[in-house]
């Protein structure tokens, strides 16, 4: 199975399936299906907030630490903070 883009992986759990082809067991599937539901009631915070944490996220596995953060702040938001550059780059 050919996985790419941001939906690949969201289609592969639906399909119940792994990227190697091996079925994903039940019992995973069910405790991150229920997982799922409960961050899907979880109040939000604002787009532009969750937009920014999912650029990060993404961002520091395609990009240099001085990059993304340039990037950031040249997009309007604040520059990487001392726990992500630790989490991501450490």
């Amino acid at each position: 199975m050919a996985i790419s883009g941001p939906n690949g992986v969201d289609a592969a759990i639906a399909a119940g399936v792994d990227l190697d082809g091996s079925v994903i067991p039940t019992e995973m599937l069910t405790l991150y299906n229920e997982v799922m539901a409960l961050e899907s009631a979880r109040a939000r915070s604002g787009v532009k907030k969750s937009m920014r944490n999912r650029i990060v996220r993404s961002g520091a596995k395609h990009m240099g630490q001085s990059e993304l953060n340039e990037r950031l702040q040249a997009a309007g938001w604040d520059g990487l903070k001392p726990k992500e550059i630790a989490f991501y780059y450490s």
